[in-house]
Order: C-alpha cells, then structure tokens, then sequence
C-alpha cells in the first residue's frame, strides 16, 4: 500500500466554483461519469452551501441525482453546516468535507467567524454523518501562507488538524489557499503536523500560484503523504491571489506519480479526454502542461 497514492479529484467542486459562467447540470454529470470512468476513486461531486455565496454549486442536489454511480466510487460534497449536511443526506452522498483554516484573519474573511467558532459549527456536521456512517474528511486552508497574515505558524496548521482529527475527520486535507509554498516550507509545516495527526491520515491540496505545486506534492510524497488532492485540466482559480492559476492540475499529478513507480490505477489518457472536453465547454485552454503536450503529440 505504500506504492498505492489516492489522487482525489476536486475538480467538480473545488474547480468549477469559481468559474462565473453557469454549467448546465449535463456538463457536470458529464464531467463527472467521465472522471469515474478513468479509475479514479475519489470524486468531489459538489457542495451544498448557499447559492448567494457559491451560484456554481447551487445544481449540486441536480447533479447527485442524475450522475451513474460506479460502485467503486466514493462521490463526496462540501457541507460548511447542519443544513448543508441534511442537504447532503438527502442527496445520498458517500462522503463530505468539512473546512477550517490555520489563519485567524482569513477564517473571519471567509466564513465571518473564529477558528474556534468554525470547529464549533462542525459539531452538529459530525454527529449527524456519525448517525447515517458518512465519512467525514477535513480541509484545512493557508497551511503555509495568507493573504492576510502573510507566513503562518507551522504549529498553528498542526493544532487545526489535530482538532478536526479528534472530532472524527478521517482524513485532513492541508490546502496551500494562496500557492505561496515552496518544498522548503512544505516540508517545515509537515514535520510539525505529523507530530499531530499520522501521515496516513493527511492529504495535501496545492495551488499552482507559483509554479511550486508538483513540487510541493514531491516534497508531501516524500513525508509518506498518500493522499494528493488536484483538479482535472487545473480548473479553479484562486480568489485571494490575482492571476492565481489555481489547483494543480491532475493529469500532471498522475504523469508524476507513473514517473515515480507509483500506482494509481488511473488511465492518464483518459484523464487528458476529460480535461479537454470541459475545457471545451468552458471555452477557455486546458491548464495542464501534461494535456498540453500529449494533445500536441497526437494531433
């Protein structure tokens, strides 16, 4: 297993929230049948927050609905609350997410309450996931950096995921928000968490702000971190960084990992078909460098 890496796509969620075209509820289906079919086992699907705040998610109950299930899929949501939660179950969704963040100020920013108060919210979140047996993974955002705050303390990422690990998350997700991180901090802030939480329960989220993002996912793999969060075709910007080009891209993540001797069980052709294709739809090119250069190769 320790040859075995988890790429989890959030490229349905994580990806398609910023974009400010609306996507028709088929597109998404779409997109997300043609993830499961390239052996993917881990989908963010969507989330159910307020529409006022998240327009692109408000479908995701849609969405749910009308995908084709596989059943060697996990098709998870992010519920930030009590109602999100109950929406979730409603959608029968396999999995949800819950998020907090290292940095005070961006925590007010975001969701206009402390850390503190934002685990407090949780609550109600756990016990009802608890009752129907939904897994709970947690996100942790700015594990190296904030555009508020600037550097963060390594031991203030380690103690957020040790509360949302004792709460019942069985996983924690360490997004670096802003793309600021570097191997050299990446690596600081992981001999810190691991002291905390065991490495077989964290995951790492990069952003490609800086260019930095597969090597921050190196320098994870490295710390025996199993679990690499990215977005197909690099959808998702990043709203705190001007020009941010977002997630890592998960074709580029899949050609590091088959580089590596590291297995997936992911077709890397595939992945690219269903990167372009919604590229396509948004109108926009593929972010992913390793799309780029195979559908140069084969055109």
């Amino acid at each position: 297993m320790a040859d075995f890496v988890t790429l989890y796509e959030v490229g349905p969620r994580d990806g398609l929230q910023n974009e400010s075209q609306l996507i028709k509820v088929d597109d998404k289906c779409l997109m997300v049948d043609g993830l499961a079919a390239t052996g993917l086992r881990k989908i963010e699907v969507g989330s159910f927050v307020s529409p006022k705040w998240v327009p692109q998610m408000a479908d995701s109950d849609n969405v749910f609905a009308k995908i084709e299930r596989r059943q060697n899929v996990t098709y998870s949501a992010l519920t930030p609350n009590e109602r999100g939660m109950r929406a979730a179950l409603q959608s029968k969704v396999d999995e949800v997410a819950i998020f907090a963040a290292a940095s005070e100020s961006f925590s007010q920013k975001n969701i206009n309450c402390s850390i503190e108060e934002s685990i407090e919210r949780f609550k109600p979140v756990i016990e009802l996931a608890n009752e129907h047996n939904i897994p709970v993974r947690g996100y942790v955002s700015c594990i190296v950096g904030c555009p508020y705050e600037g550097e963060i303390d390594p031991s203030a990422v380690a103690e957020v995921s040790a509360k949302l690990m004792h709460m019942g998350c069985y996983e924690i997700s360490l997004g670096d928000t802003i793309g600021v991180g570097t191997p050299k901090s990446v690596k600081r802030m992981l001999d810190a968490v691991v002291c905390e939480v065991p490495a077989a329960q964290l995951a790492i989220h990069c952003h490609d702000t800086y260019g930095q993002a597969i090597a921050n996912v190196c320098a994870a793999l490295e710390h025996d971190i199993r679990t690499v969060d990215a977005s197909v075709a690099g959808l998702g910007g990043c709203p705190y960084a001007k020009g941010a080009s977002g997630n890592v891209a998960s074709e580029d993540v899949l050609y590091l990992l088959n580089g590596l001797g590291l297995e997936t069980d992911i077709d890397l052709n595939k992945l690219v078909e269903v990167g372009n294709a919604i590229s396509a739809i948004l109108g926009k090119p593929t972010q992913s460098k390793v799309a780029r250069a195979l559908s140069s190769d084969n055109a």
